[in-house]
């Protein structure tokens, strides 16, 4: 279990009454942020202590690895420069009645507070820069005590949950309603004859010209060298849903996997580098991985990929790979 802190100043009311966290991918100008790619470290039964205003104004456990999502609706006019696609964290808030002001316990905290990310400054105010940060557990345990009873229920709860196997939620809903919405915007689009439209939305199952396209590259599976068509899937590396319409169709965005590996790559639990090395998720559940058939305890390498496709593999590494770990790993 890991603790984690988060700004929420704009977005506090949306975030806890939606069960939520959400943040862009990048900051403007497409730039790396640290206090957004944590949020590819957030697992199922982590702990999140919200602050607003100045005070700890909710915890929440979360119950969900982080996946791609659209901005909320609800945000209006917050984050205008922040992109359509961020990243989502399901949370099961609980609002606090005691509500400590950190900036009142400050000399308590301030011996913990890291050299880097710190969620504070030193004089105990917020930083405007972070979302979201770690808090190490020294750290997490003070304020705990300085919460009282709320926050040692959430914490226990939280110790509970994370040692179930099954408590994290699917985001599948999600992602199939925004696919469907994407779909429905194709079918709009009167600028599109209806020939591509049909190809686009074939692709989004992996079918019609797309499938085409990406046999002229791939042959096999790369792991299982299964090669019979009837039992491979065209699995797109960069999602359909975040494609243009461009790369829905082009060959080297996809790759031929029978089932178990299509849902293994389509779900971030395994990925590829442009050289051909087997990148397996640190969440995924290596005895599962065992049972389809994947070695986990040797270096696995398919053969290298063409250019084009590496490109696409890099987004499937920065975008769908999941990247959580459990804590002590």
């Amino acid at each position: 279990m890991r603790f984690w802190w988060v700004n929420q100043n704009q977005t506090f009311r949306h975030e806890i009454g939606g069960g939520y966290l959400w943040s862009p991918k990048r900051s403007a100008g497409e730039r790396r942020n640290p206090f957004y790619e944590f949020m590819r470290e957030v697992s199922p039964g982590d702990v999140i202590v919200s602050f607003c205003d100045t005070r700890i104004a909710a915890l929440g456990i979360a119950q969900s690895y982080c996946y791609e999502s659209p901005k909320p609706d609800e945000f209006g006019t917050a984050g205008l420069s922040w992109s359509a696609i961020g990243w989502k964290v399901e949370v099961r808030f609980q609002e606090l009645s005691n509500r400590i002001r950190p900036k009142n316990y400050i000399r308590d905290l301030l011996p913990f507070l890291p050299e880097k990310y710190s969620p504070l400054q030193k004089d105990g105010n917020g930083l405007q820069s972070v979302y979201l940060t770690e808090l190490n557990p020294d750290l997490a345990g003070i304020l705990f005590r300085l919460i009282g009873q709320e926050a040692e229920a959430v914490r226990d709860t939280a110790s509970a949950l994370h040692k179930m196997a099954s408590i994290a939620l699917q985001p599948e809903a999600t992602l199939q309603e925004w696919e469907q919405r994407v779909e429905r915007g194709i079918c709009d689009e009167s600028s599109l004859p209806e020939t591509e439209k049909q190809s686009l939305i074939q692709a989004r199952r992996g079918q019609g010209l797309f499938r085409a396209n990406v046999q002229r590259i791939e042959r096999q599976c790369r792991i299982t060298k299964v090669d019979r068509p009837e039992h491979l899937i065209a699995s797109h590396c960069k999602p359909w849903r975040d494609s243009t319409n461009d790369e829905r169709l082009d060959g080297e965005n996809g790759l031929l996997l029978t089932p178990t590996i299509d849902h293994l790559f389509d779900k971030g639990f395994i990925s590829f580098e442009g050289n051909g090395r087997l990148i397996i998720s640190p969440v995924a559940h290596r005895p599962s991985l065992i049972k389809m058939g994947i070695d986990v305890d040797h270096s696995i390498n398919v053969g290298a990929f063409n250019e084009g496709q590496r490109r696409f593999l890099d987004y499937h590494q920065e975008n769908v790979l999941r990247m959580a770990r459990q804590a002590g790993r």
